[in-house]
């Protein structure tokens, strides 16, 4: 049998069934669609995640007190020995040390006037900004000197806004938990990161924000570094110098490759738990082939044993019922890619906001499975028609 002529026998079989062609196409097409959609936006929420925290520079180490596999986590829990700001001055003479930024976190009511607004405070040094590759769109950033620091604040672009509207913020007093701060700085719009707001926060001096939320030591100390170094050297040196002066490991380093790497590993593993779910609508499209060729197969016995009479090959029907299966997935597959690119555009349109990322890999990869699932699909309806015997097949009729 010329390949012409089982390409004809085939493509006349699924124009002569067109609704029962038509919803199999659309099993497939939903099911491909759906794990599209979801991997290209698992993937597009990867590269954003991984953008955002590398926003903040490759070359830094943070540094929280307790030691995570037993103390404290990433200075939420009581360690042996908190982190004060005399830890971070001592990190400040290390090799290729950069800038050292002792930080403290809290949240409190913003007054100016009568305007009040609850938002987070971030106690920090003038290494901060630069450090974190904040930029300032006003003034300048909070002194360097960690100790009897003056009552200065740097607003946040959405804090200012909120506060002062269009009117000049600079030289202005605000209270910040209740405590007068002169207004110094604005830090230019940064976003949001994982849903914090960047924009929506107040900086004051290390030593006040201690004192102000009444802890005993800080959150974390972030290190920036110089190349020429090792991100593991850096961690190193750091871990000595610390515990020198504790005696113990009773904290915790994450380099930023640790940061990126399992941030990596989580966001993989939710990419592929997201397109296992539409694997399901996949899986029912796959059923649904099964379905239609077995039907198919019965309608079609006296055909199978005519072509079978006229010297057709038990070979040549697996190839004619596989190639029927095959050409439904992968007509099924493109019908699937042109329902994702318009569900892509409405989300676009919908959600400007959501990260996506097209790849034409996996386009590529979502018909190579649409082509798999019709195979397999139609493996056995196949063998089953390859199997009939042509006198039982034409008796049939």
């Amino acid at each position: 049998m010329r390949l012409q002529d089982s390409f004809r026998l085939v493509s006349r079989a699924l124009l002569t069934a067109r609704l029962r062609s038509f919803l199999t196409i659309l099993g497939i097409a939903v099911g491909i669609a759906a794990v599209s959609l979801l991997t290209t936006i698992g993937v597009g929420l990867q590269l954003y995640v991984l953008d955002n925290f590398s926003q903040f520079g490759s070359r830094i180490i943070a540094v929280n007190p307790g030691k995570t596999q037993t103390g404290g986590i990433g200075g939420l829990l009581s360690s042996t020995r908190p982190l004060s700001l005399e830890d971070a001055q001592s990190l400040r003479p290390l090799p290729f040390v950069e800038r050292v930024v002792p930080v403290v976190q809290g949240s409190g009511a913003i007054e100016y006037g009568r305007r009040v607004r609850h938002t987070d405070i971030l106690g920090g040094n003038g290494d901060m900004a630069a450090a974190w590759r904040f930029a300032l769109a006003q003034g300048r950033f909070l002194p360097v000197i960690s100790g009897n620091s003056q009552p200065f604040a740097v607003l946040g672009a959405r804090v200012k806004q909120e506060l002062f509207g269009e009117a000049r913020a600079l030289g202005r007093f605000i209270r910040v938990g209740g405590e007068r701060y002169r207004v110094v700085g604005v830090m230019a719009s940064k976003g949001q990161m994982l849903g914090f707001d960047l924009d929506d926060v107040v900086y004051i001096p290390i030593d006040r924000a201690l004192s102000l939320f009444n802890r005993p030591g800080l959150m974390e100390i972030d290190v920036t570094y110089r190349a020429g170094t090792s991100a593991a050297q850096m961690a190193e040196r750091i871990r000595q110098r610390l515990m020198q002066r504790h005696g113990v490991e009773d904290f915790t380093l994450t380099t930023q490759d640790e940061m990126l790497t399992s941030l990596d590993r989580i966001l993989g593993l939710l990419t592929v738990a997201i397109g296992a779910l539409g694997g399901i609508s996949l899986l029912v499209g796959a059923i649904g082939i099964v379905t239609i060729m077995v039907t198919t197969v019965q309608e079609r016995s006296a055909e199978i044993g005519l072509l079978r009479a006229l010297g057709a090959t038990r070979r040549q029907i697996l190839l004619l019922f596989l190639g029927e299966a095959l050409l439904l997935a992968i007509a099924g597959g493109l019908c699937g890619l042109l329902l994702m690119a318009l569900l892509l555009g409405v989300l676009a349109l919908a959600a400007p906001a959501l990260p996506i990322s097209l790849s034409p890999f996996f386009l590529l990869l979502a018909l190579l499975l649409a082509a798999v699932v019709g195979l397999l699909a139609g493996v056995s309806p196949a063998w089953r028609a390859a199997s009939l015997n042509p006198v039982d097949a034409l008796q049939q009729e």
